[in-house]
């Protein structure tokens, strides 16, 4: 009733969705029947191309259709704007909702990214993620009521594709005052050199003392590496133009990610600045009782929009080759937030590690494993070759 009585009603991905007749989702879902059509699933649209992954995620364009409010505070030409898209269903047009169009994009074959009649719009995109561009869009439904007089826009050839993306990511972890800082060092090892490990190190000493030892006082530790706070380097970065942000908790894994309130607090003081997509990772796995689908889940209430796993994905993919002959059973975390956040809410970030070979057998061992093996000059010094040792598998463990 509401939206029949064109009163102003802005719906965002879903929220556009829903105004359509029905959808595939589910196995097949009715709308609200606003808007002739059906919602499909990409790989359910005539010409799509198989080739492409689903769902659609990222920065892409769009074609627009006829002037509208929504551009009024765009500052450059619409056509040349990308907005941020994550989903796995979309509308097509069809004669029906033609007068309904306001925009297309491209992805695999063309779908509708925008929509408006009288007060009634709604996009495909997500605005509040799209940079400025998005918050113009928004700006636009709130301080305009009438559209552009002059003659609709004519349509254009939908030429779109996703574009290169830049994601700032930052390494972030508690300092000695308990702040939580933006760091960086080699692995875990984010602390300023003490002397005595500078001339330990300098003189090739394995046997250089630990820096990050969880057991040494704090009397004894140099100080964290210290770039700024997360909250105001990630607006930096937004307004540089980055197009994503991530942040790492490096030592999350020491402590109970639930009780974590600090990483939170910085999720919620980001999100009041910086419009576009947030990823969180570190210490997303189970705690006892508590899941790693419960530790997702209040990320997401804190602002992020993704939750990225490491070494807990690489644990369930050893499970998933061990024991359960490769068929997923749908017990991992993984699986678990997808089914109830969808795949675009989970990320895997894998870290990539050198390994040094000694001698022709580990060479000739690597090679028929299929690894590609590269001469390389090795500097490390003899602490960073004992440190090495160090993480490798016992013989005959792990990797051997």
């Amino acid at each position: 009733e509401y939206i029949a009585a064109d009163r102003h009603f802005f719906g965002v991905c879903l929220g556009m969705q829903t105004l359509f007749e029905s959808s595939e989702e589910e196995g097949g879902l009715a709308g609200l029947g606003i808007i002739p059509g059906q919602v499909k699933r990409f790989t359910s649209v005539e010409g799509f191309d198989s080739n492409l992954s689903v769902p659609h995620i990222g920065w892409n364009g769009m074609s627009v259709s006829k002037g509208s409010r929504l551009f009024a505070d765009v500052e450059d030409d619409v056509a040349e704007q990308r907005a941020y898209f994550v989903h796995s269903y979309c509308a097509v047009e069809c004669e029906a909702n033609k007068d309904w169009i306001l925009c297309k994009t491209a992805y695999g074959s063309e779908f509708v990214s925008a929509v408006q009649k009288g007060n009634v719009m709604a996009t495909q995109f997500h605005p509040e993620k799209s940079g400025a561009f998005g918050l113009a869009i928004l700006k636009g439904f709130l301080d305009h009521s009438a559209d552009p007089s002059e003659a609709p826009m004519p349509p254009s050839d939908v030429v779109c594709k996703l574009s290169r993306r830049v994601i700032a990511c930052l390494d972030v972890r508690k300092n000695d005052a308990g702040d939580l800082v933006v760091t960086k060092g080699d692995g875990y090892d984010v602390r300023e050199k003490r002397p005595d490990e500078s001339e330990a190190e300098a003189a090739g000493d394995a046997e250089a003392p630990d820096a990050d030892s969880g057991d040494a006082p704090a009397s004894k530790k140099g100080k964290v590496r210290n770039f700024g706070k997360p909250a105001e380097l990630a607006k930096r970065y937004f307004e540089e133009g980055a197009d994503e942000v991530t942040f790492l908790n490096i030592t999350q894994f020491r402590e109970d990610t639930l009780e974590a309130d600090t990483m939170h607090e910085m999720l919620r003081a980001v999100s009041e600045n910086v419009f576009v997509p947030l990823t969180i990772g570190g210490g997303i796995r189970d705690y006892g009782e508590k899941t790693a689908l419960e530790v997702a889940a209040r990320y997401f209430r804190s602002g992020a929009d993704k939750v990225s796993l490491g070494s807990y994905a690489v644990e369930a993919v050893i499970r998933l080759r061990d024991e359960l002959g490769g068929v997923p059973d749908g017990s991992t975390s993984i699986e678990k937030i997808n089914k109830v956040y969808g795949a675009q809410a989970v990320v895997i970030s894998v870290d990539p590690r050198r390994i040094y070979l000694d001698t022709d057998e580990e060479v000739a061992e690597a090679k028929s494993k299929g690894y590609q093996v590269f001469d390389v000059v090795d500097e490390r010094t003899a602490a960073d070759k004992a440190a090495y040792k160090s993480w490798l598998p016992p013989p005959g463990g792990e990797g051997a």
